[in-house]
């Protein structure tokens, strides 16, 4: 993780909080923020994805540790 990434811990979480909770921290910071989102959820790999899609934000990297799933996203 970056020092400049703001982290967003949903671990635990269950579809759709991952991805309801990835677009409200998206639409409170600003353009060029990178936030990571650590989910454990594994309908995340699929619903974060269409979210950004439809935001119009960047995934710069996803990754799976395990039961772990890492997104590294920048808001447009």
């Amino acid at each position: 993780m970056a020092d400049s990434d703001t982290l967003l811990d949903l671990r635990g979480l269950k579809c759709p909080l991952p991805a309801l909770k990835t677009r409200k921290a998206l639409s409170r910071v600003a353009a060029g923020t990178v936030i990571r989102v650590e989910c454990t959820d594994p309908m995340a790999a699929i619903d974060i994805p269409h979210l950004i899609g439809d935001t119009g934000d960047h995934i710069e990297e996803q990754s799976r540790e395990g039961d772990l799933l890492v997104f590294r996203i920048r808001k447009a």
